[in-house]
């Protein structure tokens, strides 16, 4: 009992402590920021997207509306529900009289046009189209404004604290309407939902296409595409409170980040500024696999009531670290082990932690695991450990 007691107590010291690394160094991300100067925008962030890793930030929790960034939940709302099987890209939408009736960009819907699914996101993620969006958010929750509940529910699911949506579009509000609002740190989350799904990226790296049957040309917003190499979206937004805004993301050599602009003066001044970012984030990052799946990792570690006395602990999966460049010789590992270790164990199981940092600072944790299956001993070696 007193064995069971210790294990209990030593395994919430070890989930307390890895929180407590893990929370200082989300603390220094939040306020992280490598550049000398100020951005001339409102808030601005930069992440890299495996890791989410923040990077540089400037009011990176300043609530501002995002304009037609607003479209971003709806594009996850889509994507998620496709992937469930509750819709397809080749349903058939039929535009109502208020779809058709929504202004600022648009694909000119005319009551009862038909279009699929697909043909209506593209509308979306290339030219911004804010008809499209009321036709979808109708036909998948049977009103705009019952969309929007949809919104916020999964807004507050994926931890966005200070993101509040009233409409599916992200116009500006009309008499009596309130604004969306949310913030840099939100928008980069929501970017990494979005590029889980490659049709997005595509959809999103995708310069102009065709729409009506080739009737009318969707040009992409997002004036990134094709001049910064690497860049396949995610969104732009523009209303004269809001002022010019867009939520960029690029890979290049399979390091992925995502940048925030909000409330940039000009619709010039917002891209240089994503493209500032990106580029820095590029110029002075890369990612370090700093431990192979079953690498042994610390010294062997001793076994209780198991038929072999000791075990050598092995990393879990990939130990793969975001560095800044000429700092890879500063990463440091730490294997913790969550004792006693007993027995009957299977192989891989999970016996503690291996914590990577760099200079101080939390870089990423995987699991420690056995390498080999430890079955139980036999009731003497269990009673009698010191014959062994």
């Amino acid at each position: 009992m007193d064995k069971v007691k210790n294990f209990c107590l030593i395994g919430t010291l070890l989930i307390l402590w890895s929180a407590i690394i893990y929370s200082h160094s989300y603390a220094r991300d939040k306020g992280a920021d490598t550049t000398s100067t100020r951005l001339p925008c409102e808030a601005a962030l930069l992440m890299e997207a495996d890791s989410g890793k923040v990077i540089f930030a400037q009011e990176p929790h300043k609530r501002w509306p995002p304009a037609s960034m607003t479209k971003m939940m709806l594009m996850l709302i889509v994507m998620e529900k496709i992937k469930d099987g509750s819709i397809k890209l080749e349903d058939k939408i039929t535009t109502s009289a208020f779809a058709s009736k929504i202004g600022g960009s648009q694909v000119y819907l005319k009551e009862g046009e038909v279009f699929t699914l697909e043909e209506l996101m593209k509308a979306i993620v290339i030219h911004s189209s804010n008809d499209a969006c009321v036709a979808i958010a109708e036909h998948i929750a049977g009103s705009s404004e019952s969309f929007v509940d949809m919104m916020n529910q999964r807004a507050s699911e994926s931890g966005l604290k200070d993101t509040e949506y009233h409409s599916a579009h992200g116009l500006p509000p009309g008499p009596g309407q309130q604004e969306d609002m949310t913030c840099a740190y939100d928008l980069a989350l929501l970017g990494r939902e979005l590029i889980k799904y490659p049709l997005l990226l595509k959809w999103g790296g995708t310069l102009q296409d065709t729409f009506r049957n080739g009737q009318f040309i969707l040009y992409n917003t997002n004036k990134l595409v094709g001049r910064l190499r690497g860049v396949d979206g995610i969104k732009t937004g523009f209303y004269q409170r809001a002022r010019f805004n867009v939520t960029a993301t690029a890979q290049r050599d399979g390091l992925r980040f995502i940048a925030v602009i909000l409330g940039s003066t000009t619709n010039k001044d917002r891209f240089g500024q994503a493209s500032r970012l990106l580029t820095m984030g590029f110029n002075n990052y890369k990612k370090v696999k700093v431990i192979k799946a079953g690498d042994p990792v610390g010294k062997p570690v001793k076994i209780s009531e198991g038929k072999i006395s000791t075990t050598q602990p092995r990393a879990g999966k990939d130990a793969i670290a975001l560095v800044r460049k000429g700092k890879e010789k500063q990463i440091e590992v730490k294997t913790i082990i969550t004792e006693p270790i007993i027995a009957p164990l299977k192989q891989g199981a999970e016996i503690g932690i291996i914590v990577i940092t760099s200079d101080g600072e939390f870089l990423g944790k995987v699991p420690a695991v056995t390498g080999e299956e430890i079955p139980q001993a036999n009731l003497f070696w269990r009673l009698f450990p010191f014959f062994q």
